[in-house]
Parts: structure tokens; C-alpha cells; sequence
């Protein structure tokens, strides 16, 4: 397979809103700092509908998530209202690459079910890992060696057998140089669940492949899935591309914002009378403090 890099490609940027709920000012920073990052570059915006969580997705979320980025002024040149040659632009109509990805990291000897439940991995554990919100697998289902199991892919959850004590690094745009140790800092992470649908680590690796993004820029907050990711594109050899995480928006008292907390919703800040114009200038402010502070 002939690989290429992503800095030798014209760039390609995406912004991938989940129909879970409104946006709030925190998605506008992200995805503000994404289309300015692309319009620099000269390069296509794909805009990606992540509804695979079928409890919380809703059809009224994303035709609301596309109402509020056009009413903020953000044009993308792909996506689920536009079309384009990577259609469709909805995870939940994109199953078979994930499939045949799942079945590559099983052939890999890479991937193994795990019977755990939620609560018995919490219990598992006297705390989350100060990194991430996800607690560290303890390893209760992890086979010793890598093996090819030929467990029906549906009816279990599926975990990617990470390296032991391996430190990945990758260059953030934004944040500088990160670092994390496997199995220290993130332990073996979900990749497909038992209702048969793949996991977000899964499912976002396999389409920014697959749609030629060139550059992520996504929140701060994910910045342990990136390293989740970094070991699958590896395993599927496909180049990883560049980061940008952004800083978290927060509200008056300090706390990160949260689909939960509709008083600044994107939606309820149109409905009180705000402009746009008002809103990207108070994004782009708290932006300028938190790099400061940072």
C-alpha cells in the first residue's frame, strides 16, 4: 500500500457535530477555529454527522446543528445536505467500512470480546485516571498473548488490545508536544459494542481515513482518544493526521459546558435577540483568554 502523507495533500478539514442535543458556544469555538483553519489553508471543509448513538441522536438535532452553523456564517463544500464524493456523511449509514475495519483488527489478532459491564470495571477500580473521564481497563478479559477469536462480532463488547508500556507522542498544533505511556495512561478501549454498532474511537479513525482528513481540530478534551486513534490507524496503516485541540469554553463559575446546560445553547442565545456577529466576538474573546491563561 502506497501511503501519503497528510502534510503532502491539499488540506482537509471536517467539523462532526453529534445530533445529540443543541449546540452550545463551545462547539461554535470548535468549529469557528476549524473553518478559519481551512479557509488559511485554501482547503474543503466536510461537515460529518456523528449519530451513532441511537439512545440520544435525533433527526431534529442535526437539521438544528446545520440551522445554527449557517445562521453563525460556517459554509462547508461536503456533508449530509450538501453531498459529495464521500457520501453518505452520516455514521450511522457509513456501517460496512467499520465492519471491514473490525474485521482487519481481528485478523490482526488485535481485538477481543469482553463480557464486562460498565459497573464492573468501575468496581474494578478505586478511581477515573486523572487524564481521562474513561476509567483504565483492568484487564479482566484481556487474553495474554494477541489471538483471533471468531466470537460473533454482535451480542459482546469488543476492546482493542493496546501495547504494554508503550509512550506515543504526537505534535499538537495547539498544545504542543503530548505524550502518553499505554496501559499507564489509557488502557484497552472499547472498538465495538454488543448492540453492534462501532465505537466513537472506531468510528472517527475509520472516516477521518477514509474522507482524507488532513488535519483534526477538535476540543481539548479529547486529546487520550487521539493517542486511542494514533494505535488505529497504525494497525489499519493509514497516516494519522495533524492535531489542533482547542481550548474548552467554560461558563461563569469555571465549568466546562455541557449540551445539559441550555442557557447557552446556540439556539437559546438566537431566540433572546443575540446576533451572530455578538456571539463569534465573545467566543473569539474567551479563545484569546484561555490561550493566555494557558
Amino acid at each position: 500500500m502506497s501511503l501519503v502523507r497528510p502534510e503532502s495533500r491539499a488540506y482537509r478539514g471536517r467539523i462532526a457535530p453529534s445530533p445529540s442535543g443543541r449546540l452550545h458556544l463551545g462547539h461554535a469555538a470548535t468549529f469557528l477555529t476549524a473553518a478559519a483553519r481551512v479557509a488559511v489553508a485554501k482547503g474543503t471543509l466536510i461537515y460529518r454527522d456523528d449519530d451513532l448513538d441511537r439512545d440520544r441522536c435525533r433527526p431534529e438535532f442535526l437539521q438544528a446543528a446545520l440551522d445554527d452553523l449557517h445562521w453563525l456564517g460556517l459554509q462547508w463544500h461536503e456533508g449530509p445536505d450538501l453531498g459529495g464524493p464521500n457520501a453518505p456523511y452520516s455514521q450511522s449509514a457509513r456501517i460496512d467500512p467499520y465492519k471491514e475495519a473490525f474485521e482487519t483488527l481481528r485478523r490482526l489478532g488485535l481485538i477481543y470480546p469482553c463480557h464486562c459491564t460498565r459497573s464492573e470495571v468501575a468496581r474494578a477500580l478505586s478511581a477515573p485516571h486523572p487524564l481521562d473521564e474513561e476509567p483504565i481497563y483492568p484487564g479482566t478479559c484481556r487474553p495474554p498473548d494477541p489471538a483471533t477469536f471468531k466470537t460473533p462480532r454482535s451480542g459482546v463488547n469488543w476492546r482493542f488490545r493496546i501495547p504494554v508500556r508503550e509512550t506515543l507522542t504526537f505534535n499538537d498544533l495547539a498544545q504542543g508536544k503530548q505524550s502518553a505511556v499505554a496501559r499507564e495512561d489509557f488502557g484497552d478501549f472499547l472498538i465495538w459494542r454488543r448492540d453492534d454498532f462501532p465505537s466513537y474511537q472506531l468510528a472517527s479513525a475509520v472516516d477521518d481515513a477514509l474522507m482524507g482528513i488532513t488535519e483534526v481540530v477538535r476540543g481539548r478534551d479529547l486529546i487520550t482518544s487521539t493517542f486511542r486513534q494514533l494505535l488505529i490507524w497504525r494497525a489499519l496503516e493509514h497516516p494519522e493526521p495533524a492535531f489542533y485541540h482547542c481550548p474548552l469554553l467554560t461558563d461563569a463559575s469555571g465549568k466546562r459546558l455541557a449540551k445539559r446546560d441550555d442557557a447557552l445553547s446556540i439556539h437559546t442565545l438566537r431566540g433572546l435577540g443575540r446576533t451572530a456577529s455578538e456571539l463569534i466576538g465573545e467566543v473569539e474573546k474567551n479563545l484569546l483568554q484561555k490561550q493566555a491563561a494557558d
